[in-house]
């Protein structure tokens, strides 16, 4: 699943294509894709024509477009790229996409596609509560949201009796943090994924949240991280921080820091991949 650089790089690609245009059409083309819609289909391209993109946010895993007619409104498109989500800026008249399952066309005519293979995705149309979708109350702030105070977050994770890495995967905790990401600030903050964190010291774990921040800022500067075709920007084009990863996906390959072989052990029925080396559980 896109975790927040691979959004936050989308997010940048439809702020510069979309922000001024206005929506002409929305057509959504498997139900799916409008499951979490209280009308379905029909309530999302009924809602959307006519109104016109003022910003493009995100938060954690999720982005969503800011709507106005011009003037801005309590609207917003919620977009959700679940496991293999796509969304690309797409000429008119481009060749349809095998599995193309909404589309919005601009007052420029070009359009938007939702392109979505596994399906888990979805958008939603709905109200802005304190400036984010209404399906997001209860999602965290995320590690690059300003004014994300992280000597309180550190506290929060310090005041639970789990393992570090089953927090950092909680998005009601801290948003935005994957599988990738968790293994890779893990792996450079020198903490094992099964440590308890109320047993982890305070200031280890400050040092843990600026590395995550760390690692996602590099990510972004080179357009994420893709392993297949899956994961693309608005463009198409596929991210490359996958070449530089220090522990996730790199199990029987010396550890970058000590030389000791990465492994992968399973954890929450997925891997999880650290040194034995230098990544000690205490």
């Amino acid at each position: 699943m896109p975790e927040l650089p691979e959004v936050e790089v989308v997010r940048r690609g439809l702020e510069g294509h979309l922000v001024g245009r206005t929506i002409v059409a929305a057509e959504v083309l498997h139900p799916r894709a409008a499951r979490n819609q209280p009308g379905g289909p029909t309530e999302i391209e009924a809602r959307l024509p006519g109104l016109q993109v003022t910003a493009a946010r995100r938060r954690g895993k999720f982005l969503w477009l800011d709507l106005g007619e011009p003037t801005p409104t309590d609207e917003a498109l919620l977009v959700h790229l679940g496991m293999s989500g796509q969304m690309l800026v797409k000429d008119a008249g481009s060749p349809v996409h095998a599995h193309l399952r909404a589309r919005l066309v601009l007052d420029d005519t070009s359009e938007v596609w939702f392109v979505d293979q596994r399906t888990f995705g979805y958008w939603w149309v709905g109200e802005l509560v304190d400036g984010v979708p209404g399906k997001l109350t209860h999602i965290a702030p995320d590690l690059l949201e300003d004014g994300l105070n992280l000597q309180v977050l550190a506290a929060l994770l310090k005041s639970r009796r789990s393992e570090i890495k089953r927090l950092l995967l909680n998005q009601e905790l801290v948003s935005g943090i994957g599988n990738i990401y968790a293994d890779e600030m893990l792996w450079e903050a020198q903490i094992h994924p099964l440590q308890r964190a109320d047993r982890i010291a305070l200031p280890r774990l400050v040092d843990l949240l600026e590395s995550g921040r760390a690692v996602m800022t590099r990510a972004l500067a080179q357009g994420g991280t893709s392993f297949d075709a899956l994961y693309v920007n608005v463009n198409g084009n596929s991210g490359y921080f996958a070449l530089h990863l220090n522990a996730y996906g790199q199990q029987g390959t010396p550890c970058h820091r000590c030389g000791t072989e990465i492994v992968r052990e399973q954890f929450m029925n997925r891997g999880s991949h650290f040194c034995p080396g230098c990544q000690r559980r205490r």
